[in-house]
């Protein structure tokens, strides 16, 4: 027993769940809320902390609980706590609590301004078995609560990271590159190299997607103009030491066109479950005739039943079976099903801004020439088998 008595350590080999089978669900990613008590510039879900109406249909504790319950029948091992601010639930340490002793890890991602002692307390005391994660967005008041949209929340921010510190509770940091924060990532990444458990480069958000429920289109304005052009973005990429030859070994695996089924990725395998109780094929796509009610359908039945007829689904888009089906490029490329709802609405619509984005990649990366559009390339497998050969 560890602590005052929360959680017992077992080694996986003694786990009953993992003896001879695969379990059916490896991760559930709750979204606990949509509210957030930071209004930032760049968010694609974000609700105000005091918005009555999300949370009064928010998934009450009773439901949280059940659904940490089927999870855990279907073997999962790990819950991801998100939101909005998942903090902002008056319930989060029950349910906290609650998954931990199904034996499920938890990764809880956070601003870190609601962090109290008797949370950073119970983290110490009751590990999550994973390292929580906190977004920053300014290393100075004056540029955090700008991009954050809160007057006070760096400090708030600041205080919650202490407390983090204080009761040796393991986390990283990353950070959403924005305007008012690009002159500070030197001292970002010196500041992240002095956390104790940050053993690689911090990670960055950049490039943001629209709003997930296309509920404000003057904020997606606001959104697409915080973005990098596709030359930043590859400059950007390429300050990681380690970019090309991770690229290297990435496109020997998995560039190769995706042909015209829509679902090439991951999505549906496992399931991320909104605020209000739907079953998403991953978080960003909300796609009304693509969730799965969980009010009236168990886990079980959304990702052996429902998810399993929409990977089916196949693109009819002639611009996107013209160009996207055919691209070699899909493993740089973050045109999904998702991305274009998003940004269009439909599930097959080519993102124009996602393409020129592979594309200045892959010119960097060597695979096309200055003029070249990937869909056109014809001997793709030879390029990518130098590109990846190359030392």
């Amino acid at each position: 027993m560890t602590g005052e008595g929360y959680i017992r350590t077992v080694s996986r080999g003694k786990v009953d769940i993992l003896k001879g089978k695969r379990p059916m669900l490896g991760q559930l990613d709750i979204e606990l809320t949509e509210r957030c008590n930071n209004r930032c510039i760049h968010c694609l879900i974000n609700r105000p902390e005091e918005d009555s109406e999300a949370r009064s249909r928010e998934m009450d504790t009773a439901f949280v609980l059940d659904l940490l319950k089927q999870a855990a029948d279907l073997g999962c091992m790990t819950v991801r706590f998100t939101g909005g601010e998942p903090l902002l639930r008056p319930d989060f340490s029950l349910l906290y609590i609650a998954a931990r002793r199904l034996g499920m890890q938890v990764i809880l991602f956070t601003n870190g301004r609601l962090i109290t002692p008797e949370l950073a307390s119970l983290l110490s005391r009751m590990p999550p078995g994973r390292v929580v994660e906190i977004s920053v967005y300014g290393m100075h008041p004056e540029s955090y609560d700008v991009a954050a949209g809160a007057k006070g929340s760096f400090a708030e921010f600041r205080h919650g990271v202490d407390l983090l510190l204080e009761y040796s509770v393991p986390f990283v940091v990353k950070q959403a590159f924005l305007p008012q924060n690009k002159a500070e990532l030197e001292e970002f990444e010196t500041w992240a190299a002095t956390i104790p458990s940050m053993e690689k480069r911090p990670g960055y958000s950049m490039n943001f997607d629209l709003r997930a429920r296309h509920d404000d289109p003057a904020k997606n304005e606001r959104i697409a103009a915080l973005r990098l052009s596709p030359d930043e973005t590859v400059a950007m990429l390429a300050k990681d030491p380690k970019y090309i030859s991770g690229m290297q070994e990435f496109c020997a695996k998995f560039m190769r066109p995706p042909g015209n089924k829509l679902f090439s990725c991951g999505a549906g395998h496992g399931t991320c479950v909104d605020s209000y109780g739907m079953a998403q094929m991953c978080l960003p796509l909300r796609h009304q005739a693509m969730v799965c009610d969980l009010h009236n359908h168990s886990l079980r039945e959304a990702l052996n039943e429902v998810f399993p007829q929409f990977r089916e689904w196949k693109a009819t888009n002639p611009d996107y079976l013209r160009r996207c089906a055919v691209c070699f490029l899909k493993g740089l490329c973050e045109q999904c099903p998702a991305k274009s709802w998003m940004e269009s609405g439909t599930l097959d619509t080519p993102v124009e801004y996602l393409c020129d984005v592979a594309h200045a990649q892959a010119r960097y990366l060597g695979l096309i020439g200055k003029d070249e559009k990937a869909w056109e390339v014809t001997e793709w497998k030879e390029r990518v088998e130098l590109f990846s050969a190359r030392r």
